[in-house]
C-alpha cells in the first residue's frame, strides 16, 4: 500500500468514525426518518469532501482530529443531496452505492425529510466543533454558501435546464461549478478555516477545489456512457437515454477524458507550484479521482 493510499485511508476512517458517533447524537434512530437518513449516508462512499477538509487542514498545520466534525457535516450535507436528486422530480434514480435509493427503500415522502435531516445536522454540528469560535463561523458560512442558491441549488437547477435541450461547454461548466464544484470548494475551505488560513492560501485552494470539481464531474459523465450500474453502483448511460448534453455527448468519451487530464495537470502545477513537496497528497487525490472507475 502506497502512503498516498495509507493517509487517504486514515483520512477516510476518521471521516467514518466521526459520522457513526455523531450519528448517534444528531440522528438517533428513533424516527423512520432518522433511520432512513443513517441508511443513505452509512452506505458507503469514497467520502472525498470530508477527506479534503482532513488533508487541507493538516496541510496548512491544523488539528485534524478538531477538524473532524466538519468532515462529517460535509459528507451529511453531500448525503442530503444525493437523496434529494434521485427523488422522482429529480433524477429518479432507484439505485445509489449498489442499494436501493433511499426514496426506493423509505417511500418518498420519508426521503425527502431524511434529506432535510442531514441538511440540518450538518449545520448545526459544524456549529459544534471543537474549534475557536470564529473558525467555527467561517466554516458554516463557507458551508451554506455552497449549498445554497449561488451554489449547489443553483448548480441542480441549471443541471435541470440542461435537460431540456443541447447545451454549450461554457453552459455545461457553469452547471458542474455549482453542482459538484461549490461544495469540494466549501470542503477545501472548511479545512482551511480549522487551520485559521489566510487569504492567499484560501485562493490558491479554490482555483485547485473548482478545477478538481469539474475533473470529478467530467469522469462521471464518462462512466455513465461506458461502465455498467454494477460497476458504478447506479444506473448507467441514463445520459444518452434521456438525451442529456454531458461532456461524454458533447466531446465523446476520448477527448472528454483528455480535457480532464488537462485540467488536472493545470491544478497539480498551481498547487505544486505554491507548496512543493506539501502538495503531494491532493495531487496525488486529484490524480487518483482522474482514474477512478466507480
Amino acid at each position: 500500500m502506497t502512503g498516498q493510499a495509507t493517509l487517504a485511508d486514515t483520512y477516510r476512517e476518521l471521516t467514518e468514525q466521526t459520522l457513526g458517533t455523531l450519528c448517534d447524537e444528531y440522528l438517533p434512530q428513533t424516527s423512520e426518518v432518522c433511520r432512513a437518513a443513517r441508511y443513505s449516508l452509512l452506505g458507503g462512499g469514497k467520502r472525498v469532501r470530508g477527506i479534503l477538509v482532513l488533508a487541507v487542514c493538516e496541510l496548512l498545520g491544523g488539528n485534524v482530529r478538531h477538524a473532524a466534525p466538519l468532515a462529517a457535516g460535509i459528507e451529511m450535507l453531500h448525503c442530503y443531496s444525493l437523496i434529494h436528486d434521485d427523488l422522482p422530480c429529480m433524477d429518479n434514480d432507484d439505485f445509489r452505492r449498489g442499494r436501493p435509493s433511499c426514496h426506493k427503500a423509505f417511500g418518498e415522502a420519508t426521503a425527502l425529510l431524511a434529506g432535510d435531516a442531514l441538511l440540518t445536522a450538518a449545520f448545526e454540528l459544524v456549529a459544534d466543533a471543537p474549534l475557536p469560535a470564529e473558525a467555527r463561523a467561517d466554516a458554516v458560512k463557507s458551508l451554506a454558501f455552497a449549498a445554497g442558491g449561488r451554489g449547489m441549488v443553483l448548480g441542480q437547477e441549471l443541471d435541470l435546464r440542461v435537460e431540456r435541450g443541447p447545451a454549450s461547454e461554457e453552459e455545461l461548466r457553469a452547471v458542474h461549478r455549482g453542482k459538484t464544484g461549490a461544495l469540494i470548494n466549501a470542503a477545501v475551505q472548511m479545512g482551511a478555516a480549522a487551520a485559521g488560513a489566510d487569504r492567499g492560501d484560501r485562493t490558491a485552494l479554490e482555483a485547485y477545489a473548482f478545477d478538481l470539481g469539474l475533473v470529478f464531474q467530467i469522469v462521471d459523465d464518462v462512466l455513465d456512457a461506458t461502465s455498467t450500474q454494477q460497476a458504478l453502483g447506479k444506473p448507467a448511460g441514463s445520459d444518452a437515454a434521456n438525451g442529456k448534453t454531458t461532456f461524454a455527448t458533447l466531446y465523446g468519451p476520448q477527448k472528454a477524458m483528455a480535457l480532464a487530464e488537462e485540467v488536472t495537470a493545470r491544478a497539480c502545477g498551481a498547487l505544486e507550484k505554491r507548496y512543493g513537496a506539501r502538495a503531494g497528497f491532493l495531487c496525488g487525490l486529484a490524480r487518483e479521482l482522474l482514474r477512478r472507475d466507480h
